[in-house]
C-alpha cells in the first residue's frame, strides 16, 4: 500500500536542532510544509553531501514555509557531535532527527532489517500532516534538493489550485493543465 495521501503515524523522537535537543512529533509537521530526508546513518560518506546540498538550499525551502527534517537511525547525540565536527554538515540550521528506535524508517517504509539503517527516502508532507510526495532509492544514489523543491512546489501549487496538475517538469510560473474531456488524447 502507497504511503501517498496517508497522514503520518504519530511518533516521537528527539532532534539536535540551533544547538539543542529537541522533541519533534508529528504534531510538529502540522501547521506547515515538511520535507523528511531519510539517510543512512551519520558520518558516513554520501550523507553529509545531502545535508550540505539541503543548508545550501534551506533558505528556498523556509521561503515556502516548508521545515527540512534530516533523520537517521542514530542518536541525537550522535547529531550533536556530527554536526560539530563536519563542515557540510555544520552548515545545517534544521533538524536532525535521530531515529534509534528505528520507528520512523519502520513507518516511512525506508527501514532495512538487516542492516539496522535507512534507505535513502524523501518525503515532502502537507500542513496538515499528509504524504503529497515521496522517493525511495538505493543508498550509493544521493540526492537532489533542487528536484525535491520543484516538487515541493508543485504539491503547493496542486493545493493551492485544486483544479489543475502540474505536468512533467513543471517548474513555479510555467503553464499547468486543468484536466477535462477535452483534454483527453490530445496532449
Amino acid at each position: 500500500m502507497s504511503l501517498i495521501n496517508t497522514p503520518v503515524q504519530p511518533f516521537k523522537t528527539t532532534a539536535f536542532h540551533a544547538g539543542e535537543f529537541v522533541e519533534v512529533t508529528e504534531a510538529s509537521l502540522k501547521g506547515k510544509w515538511s520535507v523528511l530526508v531519510f539517510m543512512p546513518a551519520a558520518f558516513t560518506f554520501n550523507c553529509p553531501t545531502e545535508v550540505e546540498d539541503a543548508a545550501d538550499n534551506y533558505d528556498a525551502f523556509q521561503k515556502l514555509g516548508a521545515e527540512i527534517y534530516i533523520v537517521t537511525t542514530d542518536t541525537h547525540f550522535s547529531h550533536k557531535v556530527w554536526h560539530a565536527t563536519s563542515p557540510a554538515v555544520g552548515k545545517a540550521k534544521f533538524p536532525l532527527v535521530g531515529d534509534p528506535t528505528h520507528q520512523l524508517t519502520r513507518a516511512f517504509g525506508v527501514h532495512i532489517e538487516e542492516e539496522g539503517l535507512a534507505l535513502r527516502g524523501t518525503f515532502v508532507i502537507d500542513p496538515d500532516g499528509v504524504i503529497k510526495t515521496l522517493e525511495i532509492h538505493d543508498n550509493a544514489i544521493a540526492r537532489d534538493m533542487k528536484e525535491t523543491l520543484r516538487k515541493l512546489k508543485a504539491a503547493k501549487f496542486v493545493r493551492e489550485n485544486p483544479d489543475e496538475v502540474c505536468p512533467a517538469k513543471w517548474q513555479e510560473g510555467e503553464k499547468t493543465l486543468k484536466p477535462s474531456l477535452d483534454l483527453v488524447g490530445k496532449i
